[in-house]
């Protein structure tokens, strides 16, 4: 560090250098159990495959970021929940583990790498981030080599004979030429069934079989505990120590052999054999007590439709993050006045009011439109949107909407007069004019679209 500390100094001679420095005795095994307890909550959240690795942790999101919106939106999640509970961490996401490892260590300018850029992301690298042994690294510089790219492009023999094959496995293995296998930690208390074959299987025919014939094993010990699965992980363990999983949630807590088996055989085409697959196991990753409701009335009331199939089979295959219900927000201001929850939340009692009508299509922000209009309450006479110019032939307003002041000071004054207008061509529009056409502190007279009807 920029004081002079470094990593096997010795206390006082850091305490000399650094006035006032905490020092607090090493716990390696209690910072090991605190990582596992961390790699079991990512488990539980993430992906299936979650590993603790030193200093950090190991999470093979594929055939599972999909649930969480995409790479990005994972990463995003990750960071800030780790953030909530007061712990500094960064995250990198890579086509292969070492890429991501090397990356979130020395670089800060990239958090997601493209297969197609490994080279360019871990290449002006220093060595030390292909986690090779110290001594190895100083024989490297003695030789001038300072990046990873100045031995990842030489011949490999010279290197093998004169370095060992440490340097060669680290730089496949970063460059994705060879699998490095996690061992993911695993929670003692989730329900899950194993089964291990004598031949592997690769056959997708023979991996819906023996996935259906875990899943009714499964079935069983939830059976037990009268639990119903919220969350299910399927993974394959290949005869080259890959791991292959698959990820499924579910609306609401489900034992329903039927149901889960097709969820799951979905997503068969996402796994790879290879060689074949040696071991199968299928967890409850999260489960949740079962609530049986009946299925009937002996008053003949209508059953209500059970949804939740339909949206465990579209959730799993776009994401859940795209699959929501908009609800009303007690918010005059329209871009305020809803919010996305999951398909099946409860209605609440709140509704939107009908003395004004909304648009069909509500703008994420507003659009700036060039205006002709008297001030302070009439509507335009025409407006010019997106380079086409359209002449107002009816308009209904001003609905005029003031700012939430409790929110910020700079809506204690503002308002907005709203419009809605139609064009010659019976298109219907929904202007507003920022300020009530007077009081220049209520707005600067602007005006914007804001969706459209119909």
């Amino acid at each position: 560090m920029g004081l002079g500390a470094r990593v096997g100094m010795a206390a006082t001679q850091a305490q000399a250098l650094i006035p006032g420095l905490i020092v607090r005795d090493a716990d390696p095994t209690g910072d090991a159990a605190a990582l596992d307890r961390l790699a079991v909550w990512a488990l539980r959240r993430y992906a299936p495959v979650c590993q603790a690795d030193g200093d950090g942790l190991a999470i093979d999101a594929t055939g599972a970021a999909h649930l969480k919106g995409g790479e990005a939106a994972m990463l995003a999640d990750l960071r800030t929940r780790l953030c909530g509970a007061g712990i500094e961490a960064d995250a990198a996401i890579g086509p292969t583990y070492g890429s991501a490892h090397a990356v979130v260590r020395f670089r800060r300018d990239m958090r997601i790498i493209d297969p197609d850029t490994v080279d360019a992301a871990v290449g002006p690298l220093p060595l030390a981030a292909l986690r090779l042994p110290p001594d190895l690294i100083v024989s490297l510089k003695r030789m001038g080599f300072e990046r990873v790219a100045d031995v990842a492009h030489r011949p490999r023999a010279p290197l093998l004979h004169r370095f060992g094959p440490d340097l060669g496995r680290r730089l496949d293995q970063a460059y994705g030429r060879t699998d490095e296998p996690l061992l993911p930690v695993s929670a003692p208390e989730v329900p899950a069934v194993t089964r291990t074959f004598a031949e592997p299987i690769g056959a997708p025919e023979t991996l819906a079989r023996y996935v259906g014939g875990l899943v009714h094993e499964l079935c069983a010990v939830l059976e037990t505990g009268g639990l119903g699965a919220r969350r299910l992980d399927w993974t394959c363990v290949r005869v080259d120590n890959r791991i292959e999983a698959v990820r499924v949630g579910l609306a609401r807590p489900v034992r329903d052999a039927a149901r889960l088996t097709r969820l799951l055989t979905d997503r068969i085409e996402t796994i790879d054999p290879g060689f074949g697959i040696e071991r199968m196991t299928l967890a409850a990753i999260s489960a949740e007590p079962l609530d049986w409701r009946p299925v009937g009335s002996t008053l003949g009331e209508a059953t209500p439709p059970d949804l939740s199939d339909l949206v465990d089979v579209l959730a799993n295959r776009i994401g859940p993050g795209r699959l929501y219900r908009l609800m009303p927000v007690e918010s005059d201001v329209p871009e305020r006045s809803t919010q996305r929850v999951s398909p099946l939340a409860a209605v609440p009692a709140l509704d939107w009011s009908p003395d004004w009508p909304r648009p069909a299509r509500l703008f994420r922000q507003p659009e700036p439109v060039e205006t002709l209009a008297l001030l302070p309450d009439n509507p335009p006479s025409h407006f010019t949107w997106r380079g086409v110019r359209r002449r107002v032939v009816r308009a209904d307003g001003p609905e005029r909407i003031f700012g939430e002041w409790r929110r910020r000071d700079a809506e204690v004054w503002a308002v907005r007069d709203y419009f809605q207008v139609e064009d010659e061509a019976g298109r219907r529009f929904w202007l507003f004019r920022a300020g009530d056409g007077e009081d220049g502190r209520t707005g600067a007279q602007a005006w914007f679209i804001h969706g459209l009807f119909g």
